[in-house]
């Protein structure tokens, strides 16, 4: 089950690589022949203030600024976990410098692609796009002095693999700044189940509480919630998947949907 949910995500987010913003906002990936029914940009924040900030590099895909609380240094060593086009990468470059390193790490072949070529447009020789597994980084021990995420580590099956391969590339001294989404409540049975809502990023993420101790277990301390948002997802894809009945029972209860940007430390 876990190479097939993320062989979905795959799939779905090389289909989104070859549209632009605008389209992943129109429609869940810009053209007549629609694989789903989810807006992938519904919970991104606006980077256009950002230094950094390349338009070709942003569709829409995040759900929080992770830079914002990564206290990243001139001269630092940056992990971007799911860099997709580029997106945070460019906005860290900014702050590295050209003594720093930034190092991209995404398995969709088409988004590394057009994260090269970005870079290669932009003329930066100290920011790579490296094809790679999360539960499994193509990283040494040591190597990262943050590593930072926006909206990716809950497509991620096995979460505690992923944050325990975090741990292992995080300097002692290190820490990592990652925006993602968590629930509080139980999503109705046929959200869980909807493939589309997985790559969305809704149905592959667990609650709040049970996030926060896979990271404690994972051994980051001075474990922090830095900014929490509330997702609010449209009653027209709701209705994708539940029925009218199922919908007022599903906004009538206690359940959230929440965009969290959290920080861990290694000591």
């Amino acid at each position: 089950m876990s190479e097939e949910l993320k062989n979905i995500v795959r799939s779905k987010y090389n289909d989104i690589a070859n549209q632009s913003k605008d389209q992943n906002i129109s429609s869940c990936c810009g053209s007549t022949s629609c694989c789903d029914n989810m807006d992938y940009t519904i919970m991104s924040d606006d980077y256009s203030a950002l230094e950094g900030y390349n338009t070709d590099a942003d569709l829409g895909l995040g759900c929080g600024l992770p830079t914002e609380f990564a206290n990243i240094s001139k001269g630092d060593t940056v992990v971007d976990l799911g860099s997709g086009a580029g997106n945070d990468a460019f906005v860290v470059r900014s702050i590295v410098g050209d003594d720093g390193m930034v190092l991209g790490i995404d398995f969709a072949g088409a988004m590394l692609t057009k994260a090269k070529s970005n870079a290669r447009k932009l003329g930066f020789k100290n920011v790579k796009f490296i094809k790679g597994d999360i539960e499994n980084m193509p990283l040494e021990d040591e190597q990262a002095d943050v590593i930072i995420s926006n909206c990716v580590l809950n497509l991620v099956p096995d979460k505690a693999k992923a944050f325990s391969e975090m741990f292992r590339v995080i300097k002692p001294g290190g820490h990592f700044c990652i925006s993602d989404i968590v629930l509080e409540g139980t999503l109705p049975s046929e959200l869980m189940q909807a493939a589309e809502m997985y790559a969305g990023c809704v149905s592959g993420a667990v609650q709040k509480d049970d996030y926060l101790k896979i990271i404690e277990n994972a051994g980051f301390n001075m474990v922090l919630v830095k900014k929490e948002k509330e997702i609010i997802l449209p009653d027209d894809i709701l209705l994708n998947y539940l029925s009218v009945k199922g919908l007022q029972a599903y906004k009538s209860n206690s359940t959230g949907i929440f965009s969290i940007t959290v920080v861990g430390h290694k000591q």
